[in-house]
């Protein structure tokens, strides 16, 4: 099960977070965010990306601040990082890079 969380904008919109286990071989994790219209939406998002089995229950793990700042500036508003790594030096990346790189798997 993953754990998550989200946070309503004063816009109307909202911040998903997800931990989700890593798609490659061996254990670790990825922090996965999605701004979209709604949760339904957000999550519907990571659905279409193939992440078939992703639910947000409950608001345990809210994005934090910085999180929802990296989101926000990103243009595809969906982005993820190793999980728990919560240095500075660790980039949140696109997507794109995420099923790049482990689509040889």
């Amino acid at each position: 099960m993953s754990a998550g969380g989200f946070c309503k904008l004063p816009g109307g919109s909202v911040v998903v977070a997800l931990t989700l286990p890593a798609p490659g071989p061996g254990e670790g994790a990825v922090r996965v965010l999605v701004h979209a219209v709604n949760r339904a939406r957000a999550l519907t998002r990571l659905r279409n990306l193939g992440l078939r089995a992703v639910y947000l229950r409950g608001n345990s793990h809210p994005p934090t601040p910085d999180e929802i700042t990296a989101v926000l500036h990103h243009p595809d508003g969906l982005v993820w990082r190793e999980a728990p790594d919560l240095s500075e030096a660790a980039l949140w990346r696109s997507i794109r890079a995420l099923k790049i790189s482990h689509s040889g798997v």
